[in-house]
């Protein structure tokens, strides 16, 4: 495996390659990372899997925590090398963004500013910015991102089909501890007792779900009543969301649906989803 830095050297090895199937991600890599690398490599089994490493400042507000994000590349590269992956890129700072970002990709308001992009706004364009500049140096056939993003997921997905982007975007199923916490790195800042509460999380999505298929139809009365259920344990819930898979608008029974959520447990934002149908 071969660890890259530098547009031009990853243009270089990539030169004359038809098939590249890429996953990009921030580091500090988890199992569910590693299975998306493993999709990319069936997906493409003579071609080349690229795995990038860039933490991505235009994504994180600037309350959040991009300076104590974890970076893990030795360790990072090793769980790779495991995994099939071919080659890392992992370029600092200035080697994305060597000049102010002024260009950037808003997506539609009525996906970017509902959910995430209500509570982080701005996140969307910035994911939007770096995939697009990613995918211009990578130039790969394939990309594989995770479902456990879900609304980013479909953000990436109208991008690429819009822009007209030759690019296959698959979705990788959320990966999860035995327990079923989603596996996420921000789970590294959890304690071990916030762990085991983090569980809760997940909990209060099914329960929204079971609401729903047991002929709930206030759908806002469902979604306060698992808001309340966080609250009561100490959680600081953004949203928890029963919504169309499609396009994320209201739900309507017959439609296949994703519950989402959203919530701070202590310091640390955690997001879950499931899908139903």
């Amino acid at each position: 495996m071969q660890l890259i830095h530098e547009i031009p050297g990853l243009r270089q090895t990539l030169a004359g390659q038809t098939e590249i199937a890429f996953v990009p991600t921030m580091g500090n890599l988890h199992e569910g990372h590693l299975a998306l690398v493993r999709q990319a490599r069936l997906a493409a089994p003579q071609g080349q899997v690229v795995a990038s490493i860039f933490v991505n400042r235009l994504q994180f507000a600037p309350h959040e925590d991009f300076d104590r994000y974890p970076r893990t590349l030795k360790h990072d590269c090793e769980l790779l090398a495991a995994a099939g992956c071919d080659i890392v890129f992992a370029p600092d700072e200035r080697e994305i963004y060597p000049e102010l970002q002024t260009y950037k990709v808003h997506p539609p308001v009525d996906l970017d500013q509902i959910l995430e992009g209500h509570f982080r706004p701005g996140f969307f364009v910035g994911v939007c910015t770096v995939v697009l500049k990613l995918f211009n140096i990578v130039q790969p056939s394939i990309a594989v991102f995770g479902k456990k993003d879900y609304q980013q997921l479909m953000v990436v997905r109208q991008m690429v089909s819009q822009l007209a982007l030759p690019i296959k975007i698959l979705g990788g199923e959320t990966v999860r501890s035995g327990e079923g916490l989603a596996l996420s790195s921000r789970n590294a800042y959890l304690s071990d007792e916030q762990r085991v509460e983090a569980l809760r999380l997940s909990q209060a999505l099914k329960a929204l779900i079971a609401g729903w298929q047991a002929g709930g139809r206030d759908i806002a009365a469902l979604e306060a009543w698992a808001m309340a259920q966080l609250r009561e344990h100490g959680w600081e819930p953004d949203y928890i969301a029963l919504r169309r898979q499609h396009d994320l608008g209201s739900p309507e029974p017959g439609q296949a649906l994703v519950a989402l959520a959203a919530a701070r447990l202590g310091s640390t934002r955690l997001i879950d989803n499931f899908e139903v149908g």
